[in-house]
């Protein structure tokens, strides 16, 4: 009897886990990560600061005080006023919202166009996949920030207002940035196609977009999170790089890369450090933050690549 029981308790572990689903396990898998933890805490401040943030700030993105220019960290201005006397914490949370804004739907064209195409090439191959892959191979080829720089001095020609920069920035770099998750998703489905899955789908006599986006690409998920969690940080790394040279987000609009701009000259790099220290240090924090979440999930969702 004793022998049983303990047979008993020493397989339960095995059968309920055997039971679990593999989010789930993954999940858990994910939890156990404490840099990847660390990573979502400090993400998920990042967006609380900025998003509700300014609404309890006491000050106003317009509001002008030439008495206050320039004053150091104090406890009026935690972080100090710029050059015409406006409230540094309050333009850093405002530009913290369009910096992540801009990471986030950048990422989001990135996946639709680089998902979308990636799946036809992996499902059709021949012709549409060698066409697919030579336009990848052709975007691959341009260097992106030089030429993210080169269409920002187009937009400031013509003179684009400010708002509407904003999101054509956010259309840029997402259609410069697809053509890595294309390459992944493709491989996936070349896979994937050959599994017994795919031959019911074929008894079915199902259509082919069907079986592609509602058989195929749910499988390729967790390639998709990992690879978008980490194109969110190079998307908001080169609206910064491009805010910084004035040719992104242009003023009176803030965001991280512009408010680095401000100490444009030595005296305030060295003498006032307020006005660029701390959107540097968000940009840095945030960036490392997503890539440890972005390790941590390529190594929750697909164990077999854990380093």
């Amino acid at each position: 009897m004793a022998t049983e029981i303990a047979t008993m308790q020493k397989n339960t572990p095995v059968s309920a886990m055997a039971s679990e689903s593999p989010w789930r396990l993954a999940v858990k898998r994910f939890g156990r990560n404490k840099l990847a933890l660390g990573g979502l805490v400090i993400l998920v401040l990042m967006f609380l600061i900025c998003f509700i943030g300014p609404v309890f700030s006491p000050y106003n993105l317009y509001d002008y005080s030439l008495v206050d220019k320039n004053l150091p960290p104090s406890a009026k201005h935690w972080f100090g006023t710029d050059k015409l006397g406006r409230d540094i914490l309050l333009r850093v949370m405002l530009a913290g919202r369009i910096s992540l804004l801009v990471g986030l739907v950048a990422t989001f064209i990135t996946v639709i166009i680089g998902g979308t195409l990636g799946a036809l090439a992996g499902f059709y191959r021949r012709s549409v996949d060698s066409i697919i892959m030579r336009v990848a191979d052709i975007f691959m080829s341009l260097p992106t920030l030089p030429i993210l720089i080169i269409l920002g001095a187009v937009m400031s020609d013509l003179k684009v207002p400010p708002a509407s920069r904003i999101y054509l920035l956010m259309l840029i770099i997402g259609i410069l940035s697809w053509t890595t998750l294309a390459r992944l998703v493709r491989g996936q489905i070349l896979t994937l196609r050959e599994q017994e899955f795919m031959l019911a789908t074929e008894a079915l006599g199902l259509k082919d977009w069907r079986k592609i986006f509602r058989h195929l690409l749910p499988n390729t998920i967790p390639i998709i999170i990992v690879t978008a969690t980490l194109s969110v940080a190079s998307s908001i790394l080169y609206e910064s790089s491009m805010s910084f040279l004035g040719l992104g987000v242009v003023p009176p609009t803030p965001s991280w890369g512009n408010l680095i701009a401000d100490a444009n000259n030595l005296i305030d790099f060295r003498k006032r450090p307020w006005l660029w220290i701390p959107p540097g240090m968000c940009i840095l924090i945030t960036a490392v933050a997503i890539n440890l979440i972005g390790d941590g999930l390529r190594d929750a969702l697909d164990p077999k690549m854990k380093r």
